[in-house]
């Protein structure tokens, strides 16, 4: 069938910010279905609140919106841009809620809107779970029994009826958010009003336990004939009660047997026909080993991000071919490489792929390292290999946790075997490294599956690894044999992780490797669905098939799994390189190890080599390739931290030398530059051991910031006000990194922080634009909410600021990025550190000022001058307020507090045309929208009681009625504020968390008490997140606050697109 010609005009939605759960694998599926449906001539709307994606770059779209995804934001869109069609399935979970509510509200129909990919209906019957059990049952296809509940009570009936343990799953969720498994009264009572609240529409399903059963994932891809195929058969290595984004996992299956893989792919067959969706789908399903008894669990009806793992484990472009079936082609009329069209595909392929999650529970202080059936993980990578334990080995040390094989990990060696048994009881993130060290002291395979369920061929598999490195340790002083060393390398094992167990350097692990003749090799994976495209993955264990071309050519570097403090922000830049490379005609080479991301789209650069961010891996392929150099400074702090092994080993790295990015970490070459160049400075020294740290602080004065050196998202920073905090922080911190000192700064108190992104040359500067931070200093930038242009700062203050940045990148002979942290105190301008890099406001800053930064930086380090491109600062009447996202809901247990350290995985842009509508429209996107009547809970600490009057009188001369704990009730009185007086939860009943209970209280504005009683009100602050109440633990978000509900009271303006706001910039 060729494609719809009823149909012109598209909307696509995209899936809001990254969460856990729902991470940047929406980016690629929608900048997937962007490229796919223009090119057959489709004109496309997009709609996103995330801005650090691609697909909400101005030229991905015809019509870009950055806008709060909710049913009214989108019907003004439909409203401005009358499409003709909507495509829900590519945006996630977000996108199928959306047009499913606006469905319900008569929206769609209203205005003529068809649904193409997925019928609505169907979205209900995939995600209503009642309404999925019937379609189930009329197909005959066997569920864990299970019964719907609204309330705790219904619950608690259903589970003393079906007996204990049972699992509590929401409906219209994703990432298992507010589930989990109860295996009593108590965690019942506690998870089910979790799950209600979670909700959409408040309903949870009670359902019989599975755990410890094998848990298996089909792709299956249908089209408007009702041809059918599976693109992936997905084996959890982790059995069920751990979520599927917790599991690590194989494809294709490797222990599943042909009749099952039958059985599971003939049920997923009857499902999406019955179900009607046209596209990919993901089916999960639960198999119990000793009874042979399959049971479907839940299916997508959407891409997912195992819709992204399966894709970049095949080949096959699960969201670029969905689009274009959504549109009316059928797959017979799309190629497919190996037999003609694209209906007759099967998975082939003689390698093995195994997805690893990471997780980053050490920045939730609290946090409990335990895995079930709601996701924890941040991020996963993914490794190819030739067999299983050389794709396993590539994928632990792809992970970037400076782990570069499975044993040794923490103290896990040291413990005895009875121990490390126990912590085997319940799955945490160490699970497989502790496995492998309980091999290690004898555990056999049996036990251990006993205890973990997991099957005995992949505890054998490990054991064989076990055994092997055993061997390679009786040579531990002395020389290796190759005939050994051939066998690890076959294995999987790493250069740096033999030299780590050996003691050796890992150089001279690489030249014996090298003089005895192993060196890596590389295959293909073929991509389906276009013509003559692949991407490569290096083995020790086959011959050489990958060619090179003669041309110009320039390796990029990836970010590796995306984690807190490292995210989709620097895919962004890394993709942008690869475009601007093409460009310029110079041949693009992407290295990464991230599924879920664009940089790793078969057709992002002209070669991508999906491997290990490690210095083995890079040089291999440098050493193949050789290309022009090497670019690091987009992919993060990934690149940079073997930046210097590499150069060391002859890489050419283009644009801004190792040099100067090492002189930007330390701290005293930093700050005798600053001297010279006239730049103030906080005071700061750097100590190795605490009675240095103790002199330090007596100098200086408290408060001070502490942190280690080298690193990336504020890891281990914390504010220090006395010499007991000093000493306990010196005491657990300095293990993060124990090779480097800890850095000790004097700490601006109520400083407004400001940063500054410049593109450089190397002679010529240009900051595009100054951002302000909400939050004042002392809360890590990548949490706070900030604004361009900046709002509170004097012009004379921001003229320094570009003087200083100019200055500072001119000395360190920057070519390409830069980014510059300053704190304003007491009317001076202090600079807080530097980055020689892309940081991770990049994709802000080009999309609010219209500049496609790391595009520029590309080609300065091409070899352009700033002078020939003619740049100028604009004038514009917007503003842009980018807000962080967190996890907190994901972490119940965790205060969600903010401070030096990062907490956020992802971020939301409101743009507006005042700094209120703006902040206003970025709480929006959050999902926290801020209440524009009601009563507001003021409760704060000593210090801050001063600075929150302002606030107290705004609300209530805008009508809000205040509620104040006895001190804050007190201190208003005295300064003529009405409030009423509320009981803490201490103080008897009714109290605080019972007015939030009851839907009394619209808004939370709570800053912590002090340090000695830090713990005593975090009640107050998980209470909100639990019943979803918008809270502000900062005075000055609580002022942005005011501003941004004052202004929505005047109007809260219509959407309205990049494209239009970009018009307008002069």
């Amino acid at each position: 069938m060729p494609r719809r010609n009823d149909i012109q005009k598209v909307l696509i939605i995209g899936s809001g910010p990254i969460v856990i759960g729902q991470a940047c694998e929406f980016d690629y599926s929608g900048t997937q279905a962007c490229k796919a449906l223009r090119k057959l001539g489709y004109q496309i709307v997009l709609v996103n609140s995330n801005p650090a994606t691609i697909m909400t770059d101005p030229g991905m779209a015809d019509v870009t919106y950055i806008e709060p995804l909710n049913a009214q934001t989108i019907t003004e869109i439909i409203e401005n841009e009358k499409p003709d069609a909507i495509l829900p399935n590519l945006g996630g979970q977000t996108g199928l809620n959306l047009t499913s509510e606006l469905h319900k509200l008569g929206v769609l129909e209203k205005h003529n809107v068809k649904v193409i990919g997925v019928q609505v209906d169907a979205i209900e019957r995939g995600e209503d779970r009642i309404a999925f059990k019937e379609a189930m049952k009329k197909l005959g296809i066997d569920m864990p029994r299970s019964e719907p509940a609204t309330s705790v009570e219904e619950a608690e009936k259903i589970a003393a009826e079906m007996g204990y343990p049972v699992v509590i799953r929401p409906a219209y969720t994703m990432g298992g958010t507010g589930g989990g498994i109860v295996y009593n009264l108590e965690e019942l009572r506690l998870i089910a009003s979790r799950g209600i609240s979670a909700s959409l529409i408040g309903q949870i399903l009670i359902e019989e336990s599975v755990i410890g059963w094998e848990e298996l994932e089909l792709e299956v891809v249908r089209d408007a004939n009702n041809n059918m195929i599976t693109v992936c058969f997905i084996e959890n290595v982790d059995p069920m009660g751990v979520h599927t984004g917790d599991s690590y996992c194989t494809a294709p299956m490797l222990t599943i047997s042909e009749d099952l893989q039958k059985r599971l792919q003939k049920y997923s067959y009857d499902i999406v026909e019955a179900i009607q969706v046209i596209g990919g789908t993901n089916v999960q399903f639960a198999h119990d080993p000793k009874t042979d008894r399959v049971v479907v669990i839940e299916i997508n009806p959407r891409t997912s991000r195992s819709s992204a793992l399966a894709s970049k484990a095949t080949g096959f472009p699960i969201a670029l071919i969905s689009s274009i079936l959504a549109a009316g082609v059928t797959m017979d009329e799309i190629p497919y490489w190996r037999d003609g069209s694209l209906e007759k595909y099967s998975p082939s392929g003689d390698y093995v792929v195994v997805k690893f999650a990471r997780w980053d529970f050490e920045k939730f202080p609290g946090a409990v390292d335990k895995l079930g059936t709601q996701m924890r993980a941040v991020g996963e990578v993914m490794s190819i290999g030739k067999n299983y334990k050389e794709a396993l080995q590539k994928a632990i040390r792809s992970l970037e946790k400076k782990r570069y094989g499975l044993g040794f990990a923490k103290d896990f060696n040291e413990r005895l075997l009875a121990d490390l048994l126990e912590m085997l009881s319940e799955p945490t993130s160490e699970r497989q490294f502790i496995l492998y060290e309980a091999l290690r002291k004898g555990a056999t395979v049996d036990a251990l599956h006993a205890k973990t369920y997991i099957k005995k061929w992949f505890i054998e598999q490990m054991k064989e690894l076990v055994e092997l490195e055993e061997e390679i340790l009786a040579f531990r002083g002395k020389e290796l044999p190759d005939a050994l060393l051939i066998r690890a390398k076959k294995d999987g094992f790493a250069d740096r992780y033999l030299a780590q167990i050996l003691h050796r350097p890992e150089e001279d692990i690489r030249r014996q490797r090298l003089a005895a003749g192993i060196t890596e090799t590389w295959d293909a994976v073929p991509v389906s669905g276009v013509e003559n495209a692949a991407y490569y993955y290096s083995t020790y264990n086959a011959p050489d098939k990958v060619g090179v071309s003669e041309k110009r050519k320039i390796m990029v570097l990836g970010g590796g799994p995306n984690r807190i403090g490292q995210g989709i922000e620097f895919d962004y830049c890394c993709v942008h390189a690869a475009f601007a490379l093409r460009d310029e005609g110079v041949e693009s080479i992407m290295v990464n190890c991230n599924p879920e991301t664009v940089s790793t789209d078969y057709d992002t650069s002209d070669k991508l080599y999906f491997e290990p961010l490690t210095v083995e891996d890079v040089l291999s392929i440098y050493e193949k390739e050789k290309p022009e150099g090497v670019i690091v400074q987009f992919g993060g702090q990934t690149p940079l931290n073997i930046a210097a092994d590499l150069s060391k080993a002859g890489v050419k790295i283009i644009g801004t030398s190792p040099e100067t990015i090492d002189l930007a970490e330390d701290r005293d070459r930093f700050r005798a530059m600053m001297d010279k160049l006239g730049i103030p400075m906080p005071k700061s020294g750097m100590a190795a051991h605490l009675s240095e740290a103790l002199k330090i602080a007596g100098e200086i004065g408290y408060p001070l910031m502490v942190r280690p050196s080298y690193v990336l998202g504020g890891r281990g920073m914390e504010v220090v006000h006395d010499e007991d905090m000093l000493r306990r922080y010196v005491m657990n911190a300095v293990d993060v990194t124990p090779d480097r000192p800890i850095l000790i700064d004097k700490f601006l108190e109520n400083a407004i922080e400001a940063e500054a992104d410049a593109i450089s040359d190397g002679k010529d500067v240009f900051v595009p634009a100054v951002m302000e931070h909400i939050e004042l200093a002392g809360v890590h930038s990548g949490d706070s909410a900030c604004a361009i242009p900046p709002i509170s700062i004097p012009a004379r203050h921001i003229d320094t600021i570009n003087d200083y940045t100019k200055k500072i990148a001119v000395e360190f002979g920057v070519i390409g990025l830069m980014n510059i942290q300053y704190a304003i105190a007491d009317d001076v301008v202090y600079i807080l550190e530097a980055n020689p890099r892309a940081s991770r406001t990049v994709p802000l800053v080009s999309k609010v000022c219209n500049i496609s930064m790391a595009r520029l930086a590309t080609q300065m380090m091409l070899g352009k001058k700033l002078k020939d491109l003619n740049l100028k600062n604009k004038a514009f009447r917007h503003y842009g307020v980018k807000e962080a996202v967190f996890p907190f809901n994901m972490y119940q247990e965790v205060d969600p507090i903010l401070g030096p350290e990062m907490r956020s995985t992802g971020e939301v842009l409101g743009l507006a045309d005042s700094f209120g509508l703006a902040y206003y429209k970025s709480q929006e996107a959050t999902g926290q929208s801020l209440p524009s009547e009601g009563k507001v809970l003021i409760t704060v600490e000593g210090k801050d009681k001063s600075g929150v009057l302002e606030v107290a009188r705004s609300f209530v001369n805008i009508g809000f009625k205040i509620l104040a704990s006895e001190g804050t009730h007190k201190f208003f009185a005295e300064h003529n504020i009405a409030s009423e007086r509320i009981l803490k939860m201490h103080e008897g009943r009714p109290n605080i968390v019972d007015a939030i209970k009851n839907g009394e209280i619209q808004l939370v504005i709570n800053t912590p008490a002090g340090r000695l009683s830090k713990y005593d009100d975090s009640y107050i602050r998980k209470a909100a997140i639990k019943y979803k109440i918008p809270y502000i633990t900062t005075v000055a978000a609580a002022v942005a606050a005011v501003k941004g509900i004052t202004a929505c009271r005047q109007g809260h303006g219509r959407a309205k697109s990049l494209q239009s706001y970009h018009a307008e910039i002069f």
